[in-house]
């Protein structure tokens, strides 16, 4: 599942805090810990992640996929 920023923002009691959001998850250190890669815009759209636009796609696939792609794929 995605999430928009607006989604996450109201979520977590501040629907004001959308762009605050946006910013948390560029400083995520862990992102495969915490799935930043799943926050998308909110008309469904891929934006922004500090690990790429094309590696966001490909977890995002390889989730919807429930990982059947061979991992020497990244």
């Amino acid at each position: 599942d995605t999430w928009s920023y607006s989604q996450l923002a109201v979520a977590i009691g501040n629907p004001q805090a959308a762009r605050a959001v946006g910013r948390a998850n560029s400083k995520n250190p862990i992102s495969i810990i915490v799935p930043c890669h799943r926050v998308v815009a909110q008309d469904g759209k891929l934006t922004g992640y500090a690990g790429g636009m094309s590696r966001k796609a490909h977890l995002l696939q390889l989730e919807r996929n429930g990982s059947k792609t061979p991992p020497n794929v990244l």
